[in-house]
């Protein structure tokens, strides 16, 4: 057990999170100029939310006695560039369970938004114009999921009731699931061009950075709809808009690379793309979970048990 005079940094008021243990001194940070106490007494750090790397690596190198770092993102990209900071034996949890059902539901609204032609019915409307025809539904359509973790397979939850023709899963390794088996990232060539949605789901690592390039997006056929729910640099953006503005693809991008998409880009005006401003996550399901498994893993670390969702250990 960890010393009853150790620091905990929140990003929240600790009178908001019930369960928490009295073990700790809680202190409450949520990316502000001013530190809230001595970084050098924290053993708990719980980074800020949706916050730039600069502000939520800020303290790392003035907390020698930190034990665990916990994000509340299902990503850890935006931290990693901080962890040579830090000592051996800090353990880098992510928060595995908070955002599934949200990000889910957006990425299953893109798809749906997309295909029906809702931005075009939506600026018809504010036109007073009746933007009436035929749109594609879900139903009968072929959809691939690029990342097979726990959002890719809350992706799948929510596909079942449309009635698509298939729903295929692809992830950085083979392997069997209820469901069906899962193929590898190697298999994408072969498994693109029958995809009439692709949706990325996936982790923001250098296997999958630029993964989304030219050469996979000219093996997409010709009229699908690309979503992405994962990292903007997933995709290459200028091959995207090759792709869009050629008038051969659509797509649905809650990320972008850069982020935010700057006034004057092109993506922003370019044909058949629906952007939301990166908010899979930040839902009124995000609060009441982030703080159930802050609890539970401070409950875990004052009693000296085993953490969820570890990604790492620093070496």
């Amino acid at each position: 057990m960890t010393s009853k005079t150790a620091d905990v940094w929140l990003p929240f008021p600790a009178g908001e999170v019930e369960g928490l243990p009295d073990s700790f001194h809680y202190r409450h940070w949520d990316g502000e100029d001013e530190f809230p106490a001595d970084p050098a007494a924290c053993a708990f750090y719980v980074t800020p939310y949706m916050k730039s790397p600069e502000v939520t690596l800020r303290p790392l190198a003035a907390m020698p006695e930190v034990e665990v770092v916990q994000t509340l993102t299902a990503g850890v990209d935006h931290v990693l560039g901080g962890l040579d900071l830090l000592r051996p034996g800090v353990r880098l949890c992510n928060a595995r369970g908070v955002h599934e059902a949200s990000t889910a539901e957006l990425a299953l609204t893109l798809v749906l938004a997309s295909l029906r032609g809702i931005p075009g019915m939506v600026r018809g409307q504010d036109r007073e114009q009746w933007r009436g025809g035929f749109y594609d539904a879900l139903a009968d359509k072929s959809v691939l999921i690029v990342g097979y973790g726990a959002i890719g397979a809350a992706v799948e939850d929510r596909l079942a009731p449309f009635e698509c023709a298939r729903v295929v899963r692809v992830a950085r390794s083979a392997r069997t699931t209820m469901r069906g088996p899962v193929h590898s990232l190697a298999e994408l060539p072969r498994l693109l061009p029958e995809a009439d949605v692709v949706i990325l789901s996936t982790p923001l690592t250098e296997d999958t950075r630029a993964l989304a390039g030219a050469d996979f997006l000219a093996r997409m056929k010709d009229g699908a709809l690309l979503v992405n729910v994962a990292r903007g640099p997933v995709v290459d953006t200028d091959a995207l808009l090759a792709e869009l503005q050629a008038g051969r693809l659509r797509a649905a991008l809650d990320v972008t690379d850069p982020e935010p998409l700057p006034a004057g880009h092109p993506l922003w005006h370019a044909p058949h793309v629906l952007i939301t401003p990166h908010v899979g996550g930040s839902s009124s399901a995000f609060a009441p979970r982030a703080k159930r498994l802050v609890a539970r893993q401070l409950a875990r670390f004052a009693a000296g048990e085993p953490l969820e969702n570890t990604v790492l250990i620093t070496d």
